[in-house]
């Protein structure tokens, strides 16, 4: 049995990847997807080939091009893009760790070095098996030498096989005639210019009726049609040209040992270690190694004596920093109920030389630790854990201000990571390699180590970023804060939601009538196959834009042809009162606890720009545009004796726009409590204050809004249905009325263009790596980006000192009214009826002095007996 060789064009399939996966980074803020892509076609193809020897080739980062006029016209194709190009050398150097042999050679193009070594190993009758994205290479195709052609699309690949005889199925040329083909009809994607005027089908034939360029061209004159002979012709030099171009060299000269390319066991213990840091995770499980043994693993110590335990406890209480974590018993719990899992034990670590991992069971006990670690944040100085409100339902927690929560800190460092795990900070700023593999027990003390270290090291980031400030006084209490919220959650009347749900059923059913009368037909109205084909081709209404899967029937579709016809009007509605029932209110009757109440999650290290995001359910994302959805509101009630209190700052981003713009108009506008919109209209579009429209205001309320969001003239001519030059002129008028506005834009670009991020009133910091991408709508919305982020950025963080003052202040002064909710600019108090006026009092104090800017804060409050009332 003949041996075999899989041959691989380095940067053809790298650039298939990259083009055909989304974009990826890394901690570091490496792009992977190129990377990735070509392992998981690699390994993929290795698998199905089972070869003897593998070898990857690649161009020269400068090579030296077969002709002369060959890099004069490479010189015209697009340059690589930089997120690809940054993959190269990382690629050979996962190669390299894989023990993959790798080549490349100054002269010489990957295909050159390819095409020779397929010649070599078949005259050694090898099997020879060619992976590249470049259809050039099916010249090499013959009975023992196959070429595979990779395909990326939506994540998923697909390869296209030929020897030569399917080269000859597919182009009706042999692979040696292919070389021709190419030379007459040219290939953008190789950078061959073929000659003007011959496409794939005259190509074909010319070639199968001569099998040659050169032979075409001695009888030009009988050539078919005749623009073919005349084009031939003309640019017999660029036909010449272009052959040069496709062949590729055969019988190159260079050195290579076919032993070093023997193929062993790629999946090395140092391969292991790149993939962590590329954060390869899901192609982890292929290794059967383990990572590299810490040192500090030599000090864990597994502990289920009592007596060990509160000798170690005792020590933890006296240490300047402690880093603790909880984990579950899982040994008893099958997976499907790990959430009813009790406490398996601890992971304590207070010093660089020992971590420990206590166990329950004998005569430890759940509640004993928990007790201890409690005694322990109280008196360590820096109590450290990764996502500590987690755990706050279990660890009593008496001195907020010893907490030091390494998530939050992580996520200030890189709020880009939105999934910051502990192996993550770990590795990223430890430089620790956690093996994927080890017992929980051992990752209880790796945990608790990284807590207990990150700390210095993540303190040190943080003051050097500037961000130690808001990270201390901003982000921690807001720990307390959220976790008081989670554990207070909100009631909910159950058989108010069951009835609202009815209703919109009834309303549903209505619809559901009307447009099947409307169409004549009945048909699933929410298939959008089926009701492309309703609309555009039953119903034969205009602007129907048909995909491989169908008619297109978007949403943004369906709204253009909503004018068309009034079915169109009634699918809309239709859709929006579905996903009225279906989310809210069916999806929220799953929530409701034994308590009557939804205790949902408020996370802070989701959103790049510091605002709180809610879920399990999402509770900021209840409607506000249909009366219907608005309704909504009703179902949740205050406890009995209890009222609704709720508080909404007043255009609180504009008003930070006019802080940190320092426009004057813009300010004195605010300061004379003036209509803002109306004199915004008043001002941009040049007529009396006490005369402009309802509709004009509306429009300077578009514009305005739509400014701190960086919005374009064509966002706001889709807007307010108005052409884009007069859209642009709107913006114009703007800026010409408040241009410090516009300064202080265009620095936010240019800030986040040099210095890789934007910053906030407070300290916080975005990145922008949008602004530095090759592709020009990554750009802006880098500049969108980077306009907006330090606008929404502050106005989060004051939202966020309001609600700790409040919260803090409800708790200090012992009242029973409690912060129950946050939707982004606005809080929800369940206010103890006797404590009403105090809660009204507080609520405006600490929202109104949350922050001291230029203009003043000012806010919207009611009360209720549902949040419908209040709102």
């Amino acid at each position: 049995m003949s041996s075999k060789i899989v041959l691989i064009d380095g940067h053809s399939i790298l650039n298939r990847a990259f083009y055909g996966l989304p974009d990826l980074t890394n901690a570091e803020g490496l792009h992977t997807n190129a990377i990735y892509g070509f392992l998981t076609i690699m390994f993929k193809l290795l698998e199905e080939e089972k070869p003897d020897y593998l070898t990857v080739a690649f161009d020269v980062h400068a090579p030296t091009f077969r002709h002369k006029m060959y890099a004069e016209y490479k010189g015209t194709r697009k340059p690589m893009a930089d997120e690809l190009r940054q993959q190269v050398p990382v690629i050979k150097e996962v190669l390299q760790a894989m023990g993959v042999k790798t080549i490349e050679c100054a002269g010489l193009e990957a295909d050159d070095l390819i095409g020779t070594l397929s010649k070599r190993c078949e005259r050694k009758d090898m099997e020879v098996v060619v992976i590249s994205g470049d259809r050039d290479l099916l010249q090499l195709a013959t009975e023992h030498v196959k070429i595979r052609i990779p395909k990326t699309k939506q994540g998923r690949t697909e390869i296209e096989d030929y020897y030569a005889k399917d080269v000859f199925e597919r182009y009706q040329v042999t692979p040696e005639e292919f070389i021709d083909l190419k030379a007459l009809m040219g290939d953008t994607a190789d950078n061959i210019p073929g000659v003007p005027g011959i496409g794939e089908k005259t190509a074909t034939k010319i070639i199968t009726q001569y099998h040659s360029i050169e032979t075409a061209h001695d009888h030009v004159e009988e050539l078919k049609p005749p623009r073919a002979s005349k084009s031939l012709n003309e640019y017999w030099d660029l036909a010449v040209l272009s052959k040069e171009l496709a062949t590729i060299n055969v019988n190159a000269e260079f050195s290579y040992e076919l032993s070093e390319a023997k193929l062993g066991n790629v999946y090395t213990e140092e391969a292991y270690v790149f993939f962590q840091k590329l954060e390869f995770k899901n192609l982890l499980s292929r290794f059967d190694v383990a990572a590299p043994a810490n040192k500090i693993e030599d000090g864990f110590r597994i502990i289920t004596s009592k007596r060990e335990a509160e000798e170690i406890f005792a020590k933890a209480e006296k240490a300047q920093t402690t880093g603790t974590v909880l984990f579950k018993d899982m040994e008893n719990v099958l997976p499907l109920f790990a959430d009813q899992a009790g406490l398996g034990g601890i992971g304590l670590c207070f010093s660089n030389e020992a971590g420990f991992c206590i166990k329950t069971g004998n005569d430890i006990s759940g509640e004993w630790l928990l007790e201890k670690l409690a005694d322990v944040a109280e008196t360590t100085d820096t109590f450290s854990m990764f996502h500590l409100k987690e755990s706050m339902d279990q660890i009593k927690i008496r001195k907020p201000e010893n907490c030091f929560d390494v998530s939050v800190a992580a996520y200030l460092l890189n709020p880009l990571k939105n999934n910051y795990t502990w192996e993550d900070v770990a590795r990223e700023h430890l430089d620790l390699m956690v093996d994927e593999k080890a017992d929980q027990e051992i990752k209880a003390c790796y945990e608790a180590y990284t807590n207990y270290a990150s700390v210095e090291v993540l303190s040190r980031k943080l003051a050097d970023t500037k961000m130690d400030t808001l990270f201390r006084e901003i982000e921690m209490p807001l720990v307390f804060t959220l976790f008081d919220m989670e554990q207070n959650g909100i009631r909910v009347e159950a058989e108010a939601l069951k009835q609202y749900g009815n209703q919109l059923a009834c309303k549903i059913g209505d619809l559901e009538k009307e447009i099947y009368e409307e169409a004549g037909e009945t048909f699933n109205i929410n298939s959008p196959k089926q009701l492309g084909v309703v609309l555009f081709e039953n119903m034969k209404l205009p602007g129907g834009r048909k995909t491989k899967t169908g008619y297109s029937t978007a949403a943004d579709v369906l709204e253009k042809l909503a004018p068309e016809h009034p079915v169109v009007a009634k699918i809309l509605e239709y859709r929006q009162y579905t996903k009225l029932k279906s989310t809210y209110a069916d999806g929220l009757a799953n929530y409701i606890q034994d308590d009557g109440r939804i205790h949902g999650k408020f996370n802070q290290t989701i959103t790049a720009t510091g605002r709180i995001s809610s879920t399990e359910p999402n509770l900021q994302n209840i409607p506000v545009r249909m009366e219907l959805g608005r309704l909504i509101r009703k179902v949740f009630i205050p406890e009995d004796g209890y009222r609704f209190v709720d508080a909404d700052y007043s255009q609180i981003e504009l008003r930070v726009l006019a802080h940190c713009s320092g426009d004057e108009h813009l300010i004195r506008a605010y300061k004379e409590q003036s209509d803002i919109h109306r004199i915004t209209a008043s001002q941009v579009f040049h007529i009396p204050f006490d005369e402009v429209t309802p509709q004009q205001r509306r429009n300077a309320k578009a514009v305005n809004f739509g400014i701190v969001y960086g919005i374009s003239s064509f966002g706001l001519s889709q807007d307010l249905s108005i052409t884009r030059k007069e859209a642009a002129k709107y913006i114009d008028d703007y800026f010409a009325t408040y241009p410090g506005i516009k300064t202080f834009l265009d620095h936010a670009v240019t800030h986040a263009k040099e210095e890789g991020y934007v910053v906030t009133l407070f300290g916080r910091r975005r990145p922008v790596p949008e602004l530095s991408s090759s592709n020009f709508m990554q750009r802006s919305f880098g500049e969108r980006v980077a306009m907006n982020s330090p606008i929404q950025g502050a106005a989060a963080d004051i939202i966020k000192i309001a609600m700790i003052r409040v919260n803090q202040k409800l708790k200090k002064q012992k009242m029973k009214s409690r912060l129950v909710l946050q939707v982004h600019d606005e809080l929800l108090i369940e206010a103890y009826e006797p404590e009403l006026e105090a809660v009204q009092k507080i609520l405006k104090e600490e929202m109104e002095h949350a922050a001291k800017l230029k203009v003043p804060l000012e806010i919207d409050m009611h009360t209720g007996v549902n949040w419908y009332e209040a709102k």
